[in-house]
């Protein structure tokens, strides 16, 4: 079986299905993992540090699978390997790229010289534009619902508009983490999915089992946006932590984060503590628990294998076609 789409195509993979690139969580067990069973498995290039054990997980990644890979790269000014990692990834012969948090233009331009494809992460039609325009290749349209920086615009709306308005096909992000999400994705103009929180509750995810845990037993109501960990608004798991310090950055910070004498300096402190606070949880129990995930953790009840969740999805993804009400 298998589910052809015009992402489906361009990667020449099997099913339309992403794992998302997520900080400090995706490894290369997930995504080596994930493109075998038929989607493709991507990774921030934030996620290894010092940049040469990026380099080094890339030629171990390639040794193992023939099957496509995506790596993630920040191009906001606040990430100083964006250059760098770029250049590995191509050498190493990574074939899909997602840009965030910035503009893609050099992404776009040395990519497509390696034959390589760049989907851009937007929220907004503006944004989805002038991506477009750049020659982004797709575009995964981050709705509300999805971890991380989400966007404020439900997916049913913003897949659909987007499908309406542009020339290059959509992904949708936010909310999706089984075969009936994704075919509602689908049903509004999807090309393909990027499921994020579904793959932290895998087997593959070297995390703390608290973290996993918390996916599990939580809600859709447990989720809030936070400023507090990069300055734009994000979704985390409301843990006693995130309770007591709140959802808000400091007001001093806030004033500073606006100001232009002092926004490239406050910018990526800001990025600095939250991604410390993120690393910290993720990696060992501690009561400053910080904990990115989306909506989606009300519809995931267990911890299973990358390439048991893709099986399932496609399963559930058959199911629920044959479901729908038949017109009479």
């Amino acid at each position: 079986m298998t589910i052809e789409t015009p992402l489906t195509k361009m990667l020449q993979i099997k099913y339309p299905i992403i794992g998302a690139p997520m900080f400090l969580v995706s490894n290369e067990e997930m995504v080596m993992a994930i493109s075998e069973a038929g989607g493709i498995g991507t990774i921030p290039s934030l996620n290894f540090r010092p940049a040469e054990e990026f380099t080094n997980a890339l030629k171990r990644i390639k040794a193992k699978t023939q099957k496509p890979i995506g790596v993630n790269i920040i191009v906001n000014q606040s990430n100083r390997r964006a250059e760098d990692d770029l250049k590995s990834a191509l050498d190493q012969g990574v074939e899909l790229f997602i840009t965030s948090l910035g503009s893609p233009k050099k992404v776009i331009e040395l990519a497509h010289k390696n034959n390589a494809k760049v989907l851009c992460d937007v929220t907004n039609l503006e944004h989805a534009l002038k991506v477009q325009d750049l020659g982004a290749d797709g575009v995964i349209a981050v709705g509300s619902g999805a971890g991380g920086h989400a966007g404020p615009i439900s997916p049913v709306v913003l897949i659909n508009w987007l499908k309406q308005k542009l020339d290059i096909p959509v992904v949708a992000a936010g909310g999706i983490a089984n075969g009936a999400t994704m075919a509602a994705m689908h049903a509004l103009g999807a090309s393909g999915v990027s499921v994020g929180t579904r793959f932290i509750a895998s087997t593959e995810a070297k995390i703390d089992s608290a973290y996993k845990q918390a996916i599990v037993s939580s809600s859709p109501e447990d989720i809030v946006m936070t400023t507090r960990l990069s300055g734009t608004p994000a979704a985390v798991i409301k843990t006693p932590y995130i309770e007591k310090v709140g959802v808000d950055l400091p007001l001093y910070l806030k004033i500073l984060k606006n100001q232009k004498w002092s926004k490239k300096y406050i910018v990526p402190l800001i990025h600095y503590l939250g991604s410390k606070s993120l690393e910290e949880a993720a990696s060992q129990p501690t009561w400053k628990s910080v904990w990115s995930a989306g909506q989606s953790v009300g519809l995931i009840h267990d911890i299973k294998p990358c390439q048991k969740i893709i099986e399932d999805m496609v399963s559930e993804y058959a199911a629920c076609l044959k479901q729908l009400p038949p017109l009479k």
